[in-house]
């Protein structure tokens, strides 16, 4: 991200890195304090919806499948989000692929998945069964043999959640980025900040670049998260499998990063046809950048 002279602050959490942004100008006293609150939110939803940590309220949903179970607020509010992604994107987002991205490999956190140690690969898994889901106010039924993956979606609404936490703390305008999904929120310089979308195929490049003075945007990619040919997380639910679309990477704007989440997921195993409903760009397994985001500057609706 290419901005005017800035504050930065970088951190590492849900297995990337998480950086809070905001103008060199800001007072100290004030980016300070963001920095203590935008750690805070990280590490409480970390620990809340990480499906690596035993301890985590997820893993100890997931362990009560079948049975009801009463959620905090938070998760309440996340896997209500995910649900409705799920209804808004046909079931191409899906929250129930747990047991399909364990099969294909990604069964611990990824930077113990990329050193190996990790369980043998298994034959796809159903996925698709969102729809049997039921979310009474708290309390969750999860289907006997259905377990949530939150993962992005959980990430997505955490960045949401930092970023209005930043602002509150006096900040004028704030950026939090997690791993190249962001959320601006205040007031940026105008006519907005330059936001680098990297090459999946080539990070240390860029496939665009963006203006952006509010919103969000969230990418998926099948390389970034891959551990050999065909091997990543994004779970194809009609299949069970890896995706293999022709799309190598999504980048979605919405207004909060949690829907922009939902919107990448989608346009990946969408493909082209996106670009009809979304402001979205898409990167092709034979290099075409296929965009309609292009020099043009989102604002938060």
């Amino acid at each position: 991200m290419s901005t005017p002279p800035v504050r930065r602050h970088a951190f590492r959490s849900m297995g990337t890195s998480v950086e809070l942004i905001s103008g060199a100008a800001v007072d100290e006293v004030a980016f300070d304090a963001a920095i203590a609150r935008v750690g805070q939110i990280f590490e409480r939803q970390d620990h809340r919806c990480s499906r690596f940590r035993d301890d985590s309220e997820i893993t100890l949903v997931n362990r009560r499948t079948g049975r009801p179970t009463r959620l905090s607020q938070d998760l309440a509010e996340v896997i209500a989000l995910a649900l409705q992604g799920a209804a808004r994107s046909g079931g191409r987002f899906d929250p129930t692929v747990l047991d399909a991205v364990v099969a294909a490999g990604y069964d611990r956190d990824f930077d113990e998945v990329l050193a190996g140690a990790r369980a043998a690969l298994h034959p796809p898994r159903p996925c698709g069964r969102w729809r049997e889901v039921r979310l009474e106010g708290d309390v969750l039924h999860l289907p006997a043999g259905v377990g949530l993956d939150l993962g992005g979606i959980a990430k997505g609404w955490t960045v949401d959640l930092a970023a209005a936490a930043a602002l509150e703390t006096g900040l004028p305008w704030a950026v939090v980025n997690a791993g190249g999904d962001l959320r601006i929120v205040g007031s940026p310089p105008e006519p907005g900040l330059d936001v680098r979308v990297e090459d999946p195929e080539s990070p240390d490049d860029e496939a665009l670049r963006l203006v952006l003075s509010g919103g969000a945007i969230a990418t998926s990619s099948v390389t970034r998260r891959a551990w050999g040919s065909g091997q990543h997380h994004l779970i194809d639910p009609s299949t069970g499998a890896p995706a293999s679309t022709g799309i190598l990477q999504a980048t979605v704007w919405a207004p909060t990063c949690a829907e922009a989440e939902v919107g990448a997921k989608d346009a990946l195993l969408l493909g082209e046809a996106v670009l009809e409903r979304i402001p979205a760009a898409l990167v092709t397994a034979d290099a075409r950048i296929l965009t309609n985001m292009t020099e043009r500057t989102e604002e938060a609706a």
